[in-house]
C-alpha cells in the first residue's frame, strides 16, 4: 500500500488529493474564510433550550443557530460551565485543572433544562459542518487531537484505539500515558501511537496542553461568539490523521504552504521530511500527475471499473443508491456465480473508494449482482469491510441480503464533495442551455477499454470511426494514444475521422467494414 498527497493552491482555496496505489481516494477543499471547520472551538451563548428536542440552540456566529443535543453535552458539562464562568470573569488564572473542583456528572437520561439555561456562556466544538439548510452540529465534550493522542479536558479516563490488537502494547501504552498525563484530563491513544516511545508521546501531550492553555487565555473578555481554538489546516490535519510509513510523497505547488507542511512533517516524523516536495512547473500539478483525469472519470453518475464492471450512483433526498452492473465485457467462460462474484468484488473496491472520495453520508444501499452461494456473499461482505477499513469516517456495514443488497451507514461531517463532470455540448447549435455531454476524456477512456476488449477477442484488424477532434487526439503527438496501443498490443488500429459524427460518437468496424457491437 502506497500513499501520495498532492496539494494544489490558488488565491481562494486549497485542494488536497490523496492517492492510494495511484488511485484517487480522497479529494478535499479548504476555502478561504471557512469559519466552521470540524474541530474548531467557540465561546458562545445558549440562545434557547428546547425540551421537546432535549437540545439547545447555540449562537456560534453562523446564519443559523448550531444544534447541541443533551447527549452531546458530555458528563462533566457542569464543571465545564463553572470553569468557563470563572476564567471569563478573571477569577481563575490556573488553567491546568489540577486543583479545579469538579461538579457531579449529569444524569445520562436527564433533560436539557437540568444542565443549561438561556444566555449562558459555554465552550462548544464543531463536530459537523453546516450542510444544506442546517447549521453546525456541536458538542460541549471537548477534545484536542494530536498526532498520537487526543486530549479530553474534564475527564480522567485513558482509552486506547481498538485497532491496536496487541494486549501487551495496549497495557504498555496505558501505563505510559497514565504516568505522564495531567490531572483533570483524559486521553485517547490513537492507532499511530503503537510502538512509540514515551518521549514522543510526552512531546505530543505537552503540545496539546499548550494549545489548551493558549485557548483558555483567550476566554477572558472574549466576544461572544468567537473562535478560541482552530483546528489545524486541512492539509496538516489530513497528514496528522492518515500519515504513516506508507506515505511515499507529498507534492505541493505553493512555496509558503510547502514550508509549513515540511515543518509540520519534520515535527511529527523527522525521518520522513524528505518526502515533502515543492512542485515548480508551468504544467498544473493535477494535470501533471493525472489527477484531473481521475476527477473527471470518478464523479459522474456512471463510474467504470475494471473488466467491464461499472456503477450507477443515484442520490435521493433520503439515501444514496448504487447499482452494480457487469457490462458486456465479463469473462463468459466462467459460470454465472463465479462471474457475479468477480464483478461484485471489483465493484466493492470501487464502492469503498467512491464513498470516501465523494464523502457520501447517511444511508447507502448497494445493489450487487445476485449470488446464490452463501460463502460468496460472505466473501463479498468481508472484502467490502476490508476495503473500508481505512476510511476515517465512522461507518457500519450490514451483511448482504438474499437479494444482494448491502446497507451501509456512514457518518458525514462536511458537505458532500460534488464535482460537475458534464460539459456543454459543442454540437448544440440551437443554444439549448440544458444540452450537456459527458467530459471528452471519459469517452477517450471508454475507447481505450473497448480497444483492449477487441484485442482480447482476437480481432486482427479493425477500424475506429470517430469525430475529427477525437481522432486527432488519438493520433497526434509522440507517443500518441494509438502508438501506445501498438506498443502494448503489437497491433495497429486504423482511425478514420468522420465529419458527420457528433462530437462524442464513435464506432468500431471489422476488416469487412461490418459494425462491431
Amino acid at each position: 500500500m502506497n500513499y501520495e498527497l498532492f496539494i494544489r493552491s490558488s488565491s481562494q482555496e486549497v485542494d488536497f488529493a490523496l492517492l492510494k496505489d495511484g488511485k484517487l481516494v480522497e479529494l478535499n477543499k479548504e476555502e478561504e474564510g471557512n469559519k466552521f471547520a470540524v474541530g474548531d472551538v467557540y465561546i458562545a451563548k445558549i440562545r434557547k433550550t428546547v425540551p421537546g428536542l432535549n437540545a439547545a440552540f447555540v449562537n456560534v456566529g453562523y446564519e443559523k443557530d448550531a444544534f447541541l443535543h443533551y447527549h452531546d453535552l458530555g458528563p462533566k458539562v457542569l464543571s465545564l460551565l463553572k470553569f468557563v464562568k470563572r476564567v471569563s470573569t478573571g477569577k481563575l488564572k490556573d488553567y491546568s485543572l489540577n486543583e479545579f473542583p469538579f461538579d457531579k456528572e449529569i444524569d445520562k437520561n436527564g433533560g436539557i433544562n437540568d444542565a443549561l439555561k438561556s444566555n449562558q456562556s459555554i465552550l462548544v466544538q464543531i463536530v459537523k459542518e453546516p450542510i444544506s439548510t442546517k447549521g453546525p452540529r456541536i458538542s460541549s465534550e471537548l477534545s484536542i487531537a494530536g498526532r498520537y493522542i487526543v486530549l479530553v479536558p474534564f475527564s480522567d479516563r485513558v482509552s486506547i484505539s481498538q485497532k491496536i490488537e496487541s494486549r501487551e502494547e495496549k497495557e504498555r501504552l496505558k501505563r505510559l500515558i497514565t504516568s505522564i498525563k495531567p490531572k483533570g484530563f483524559g486521553v485517547i491513544i490513537r492507532t499511530v501511537a503503537e510502538g512509540k516511545k514515551v518521549a514522543e508521546l510526552d512531546r505530543d501531550l505537552q503540545n496539546l496542553t499548550d494549545r489548551w492553555t493558549a485557548m483558555c487565555k483567550k476566554l477572558q473578555g472574549a466576544h461572544h461568539p468567537s473562535k478560541v481554538l482552530s483546528e489545524l489546516s486541512r492539509g496538516s490535519s489530513m497528514i496528522r490523521d492518515v500519515f504513516n510509513d506508507s506515505f511515499s510523497a507529498i507534492h505541493i505547488d505553493d512555496e509558503t504552504l510547502y514550508l509549513q507542511i515540511k515543518d509540520y512533517v519534520q515535527e511529527i516524523a523527522p525521518n520522513k521530511e524528505n518526502i515533502v516536495k515543492y512542485y515548480d512547473s508551468k504544467v498544473p500539478i493535477f494535470e501533471k500527475f493525472g489527477i484531473e483525469r481521475q476527477i473527471k472519470t470518478s464523479f459522474g453518475k456512471t463510474v467504470s471499473g475494471s473488466k467491464g464492471a461499472y456503477l450507477v450512483i443515484e442520490h435521493t433526498e433520503a439515501m444514496h443508491v448504487i447499482d452494480v452492473n457487469s457490462g458486456n465485457r465479463s469473462n463468459k467462460s466462467k459460470n454465472q456465480e463465479d462471474t457475479a462474484l468477480e464483478v461484485n468484488l471489483i465493484a466493492a473496491t470501487e464502492v469503498a473508494r467512491q464513498l470516501r472520495l465523494r464523502d457520501m453520508g447517511g444511508i447507502i444501499v448497494v445493489d450487487f449482482i445476485d449470488m446464490g452461494n452463501a460463502n460468496n456473499r460472505k466473501k463479498l461482505f468481508n472484502h467490502l469491510r476490508d476495503e473500508m477499513s481505512d476510511d476515517r469516517a465512522k461507518h457500519k456495514i450490514l451483511p448482504p441480503s438474499k437479494f444482494g443488497l448491502i446497507q451501509i451507514t456512514r457518518q458525514r461531517v462536511r458537505p458532500e464533495m460534488n464535482i460537475k463532470t458534464r460539459e456543454e455540448d459543442p454540437d448544440n447549435l440551437g443554444g439549448d442551455e440544458s444540452s450537456e455531454i459527458e467530459a471528452p476524456i471519459i469517452v477517450v477512456d471508454k475507447i481505450n477499454e473497448e480497444v483492449k476488449r477487441l484485442f482480447q477477442k482476437d480481432y486482427k484488424k479493425f477500424t475506429l470511426n470517430a469525430h475529427p477532434f477525437i481522432a486527432a487526439f488519438l493520433t497526434k503527438g509522440f507517443p500518441s494514444v494509438r502508438t501506445k496501443w501498438f506498443m502494448e498490443h503489437k497491433k495497429w488500429v486504423k482511425i478514420q475521422p468522420r465529419d458527420a459524427y457528433t462530437y462524442l460518437e464513435y464506432h468500431f468496424h471489422d476488416k469487412n467494414g461490418e459494425l462491431i457491437k
